[in-house]
């Protein structure tokens, strides 16, 4: 999936409405997912801003999948991300969804889809064909704390979050690489006061920064933080929650972000860390394919190293717990799972982890089965962290409303320029998640 489009995805997690779910719930009621029908090929509804996936689907279709590719050929229609959903529905309701398709925009979609009968059980058929431990366990972790705990969509991306920094300018600055926010606090402060930007985040796209919040959340709290608001266990307005956003606002305070923070695009600031400009980004595993362009990296790749957001002192979370996420997922239709979309499944698991990584440097949930040399050592980094991790978490806004989202990203530049108080952004965000 193109950088663009990924962020526009971690941007926001729209969740249906209660109008827009009985809908569909009336489309698909009690009729299951239909009687088996054998597929006349391997049917794949992509987005189109998704080039990725289909052309690596379309590299092993010619390779390493021809056999399954000979015996049910794929076939890939695309739609607007915009329109993806409405297609699903529309699909759903006339028991037609294709053998493979681009999970809808929300976890609520595909979860409702998949209560009707209409979504392959992937755990139980990835492990029926011996292919269940070809992804990546922490890949199936996020999918689970997404999905209910099931696993109902494919890692055809994944992605973990962290700090990006610049090696040279903490060298040349006698920095060493913080392990706590008390440690990071101090590098940030001696950057400002040699004249050096510490953090470089789009305050217009505000998620940047909510995702900050969240970091100091989970280290502070634990992994479940934002579970438990979710649950109604805690609240955003919580001394410990409000605690988070007071920190992420004092770095705006003390000029940290930059000037003008509010009016920063995603791609300013990446150009700003690209540039040398600021010191620090904090950002997705996707900024991969942005640091590997020697076009836009004009600090070089050996120059960007990654590390995890610091430990918060005395916190209960774990500095090897990560902020991750699968992209747009792929999930598959419960009607045309046979034997033939089987090998098709069993081939993907297999070799698309190596495909992807090779010809796209994509990293995705799937393991990776054949050597591939990494375009450059942070990327080697990452490949890494992601194998070894066991537990990761989610970010801020991803178990909110779309109203909760809305508040919570729009608010989040007024949070760290001073216009809004830490007290304020939390309570709004709290009212906006109770009115859902």
């Amino acid at each position: 999936m193109s950088p663009r489009m990924l962020r526009a995805r971690r941007a926001r997690l729209p969740l249906f409405t209660a109008a827009s779910l009985a809908l569909l719930a009336t489309a698909c009621g009690g009729s299951g997912g239909g009687s088996s029908a054998a597929p006349k090929d391997f049917s794949y509804l992509s987005v189109t801003e998704n080039t990725t996936v289909k052309t690596a689907l379309g590299t092993l279709s010619k390779g390493a999948c021809k056999a399954a590719n000979d015996a049910l050929p794929l076939k890939v229609e695309t739609v607007p991300q915009a329109s993806l959903d409405q297609k699903l529905q529309l699909l759903a309701g006339q028991n037609a969804l294709p053998v493979q398709f681009a999970a809808g925009n929300a976890p609520a979609l595909t979860q409702q889809l998949a209560k009707s009968g209409k979504v392959a059980d992937l755990e139980k058929e990835l492990k029926d064909l011996g292919v269940y431990l070809q992804l990546e366990p922490a890949a199936v972790s996020t999918i689970k704390a997404l999905y209910g705990g099931k696993l109902e969509v494919l890692p055809y991306e994944y992605n973990i979050e962290g700090i990006f920094y610049n090696k040279k300018l903490f060298q040349d600055n006698g920095l060493t690489v913080p392990g706590t926010w008390a440690e990071l606090e101090s590098a940030a402060a001696k950057l400002e006061a040699k004249g050096i930007q510490p953090f470089s985040a789009s305050g217009q796209q505000g998620w940047p920064l909510t995702r900050m919040i969240s970091g100091y959340l989970y280290r502070s709290l634990g992994p479940y933080a934002l579970q438990d608001v979710a649950d109604g266990k805690a609240k955003l307005t919580d001394p410990e929650y409000v605690k988070a956003a007071e920190e992420i606002a004092a770095l705006g305070k003390k000029g940290y972000f930059g000037k003008g923070v509010g009016s920063i695009d995603y791609d300013t600031a990446m150009n700003q860390f690209l540039t040398g400009n600021a010191a620090m980004f904090y950002m997705g595993s996707w900024a991969l394919a942005n640091i590997a362009d020697d076009k836009q990296n004009k600090v070089g790749a050996e120059n960007v190293g990654f590390m995890p957001f610091p430990a918060v002192s005395g916190g209960k979370g774990a500095i090897d717990q990560y902020p991750s996420n699968v992209g747009l997922g792929i999930t598959l239709g419960a009607r045309s799972f046979d034997d033939r979309t089987g090998d098709w499944v069993s081939c993907i698991a297999k070799n698309y982890g190596t495909t992807a990584l090779k010809d796209h440097g994509s990293i995705s949930g799937f393991k990776v089965n054949t050597e591939v040399k990494d375009a450059n050592a942070v990327t080697t980094q990452v490949r890494d962290t992601i194998s070894t991790s066991k537990q990761n978490v989610l970010w801020f806004e991803a178990l909110f409303s779309t109203k909760a989202t809305t508040v919570s990203q729009t608010n989040a530049a007024s949070l760290v320029a001073g216009s809004m108080s830490p007290q304020q952004f939390m309570r709004t965000v709290q009212d906006a998640l109770a009115a859902r």
